[in-house]
């Protein structure tokens, strides 16, 4: 991690959310309404619903607010029709972005992306303009100190591909997409709770950022998840 503490980052990202509790309820129900209109609306069979559910739950969305988000993807209730819709920029000092968003409104959205990007030094690219330069995955990590061959075993008995303790202490465990859940079945089986679990975008190379650069990377990415049709932003930014 080039010196950096990815844990340091992970918790500075985790606060920031918490700020922004009000906007990340309306991105779930936007996930959990496009998750039920494209799988159904039972938990059970519906991996994708299963996971936007677990995101709920983690800050505490109310039940009837889930129910309804459901019934407008399933068709039961009225409501607006999201499509999922994904950008790819650059940000400050040539950092990789991947911005994915759900609108019902592409014309506003893309304006709205642009113009973030813009006013913070980045701009928006072409379609496979960076997206070669992450794996979407599986991604679990833990606080330095944990039991690393304890992680290491229930791991791979999920069907993790790696497991690697970074140079801050922590422990990250990736996986394919289609073992996200195995993997975090076998973890939380042996009494393991990651402090951050999700699928993403890795990227395989990082750029360190300093300075004036990671200043605007970092109000980009603030600007950026502000928006109400962005879901997530990756990128492949060291910030300080």
């Amino acid at each position: 991690m080039a010196g950096h503490s990815k844990w340091a980052n992970i918790q500075h990202r985790k606060g920031r959310q918490d700020e922004k509790r009000g906007k990340i309820w309306t991105k779930i129900i936007r996930e959990v309404t496009v998750a039920a209109k494209l799988g159904g609306g039972d938990a059970n069979t519906n991996p994708r619903l299963r996971l936007a559910l677990d995101k709920a739950r983690e800050v505490n969305m109310p039940a009837d607010n889930l129910k309804r988000a459901i019934d407008r993807g399933t068709g039961n209730l009225e409501g607006a029709h999201y499509e999922e819709i994904r950008y790819e920029g650059y940000g400050p000092g040539g950092a990789a972005m991947i911005i994915d968003c759900m609108t019902d409104n592409r014309v506003r959205t893309v304006a709205e992306v642009r113009h973030a990007l813009s006013k913070y030094g980045g701009n928006l690219g072409t379609e496979g303009s960076v997206a070669f330069q992450f794996r979407h995955c599986g991604q679990f990590l833990f606080a330095p100190g944990a039991a690393e061959d304890r992680i290491m075993e229930a791991a791979l008995e999920g069907g993790a591909d790696d497991v690697a303790t970074l140079d801050d202490g922590s422990i990250e465990v990736l996986c394919e997409p289609a073992n996200f859940e195995a993997v975090g079945a076998s973890l939380q089986g042996a009494g393991l709770k990651p402090e951050f679990a999700e699928l993403g975008m890795k990227p395989g190379v990082e750029v360190e950022l300093a300075g004036a650069d990671a200043e605007r990377m970092q109000k980009l990415i603030d600007a950026l998840e502000d928006l109400d049709d962005v879901q997530r932003v990756d990128h492949n930014a060291i910030l300080p």
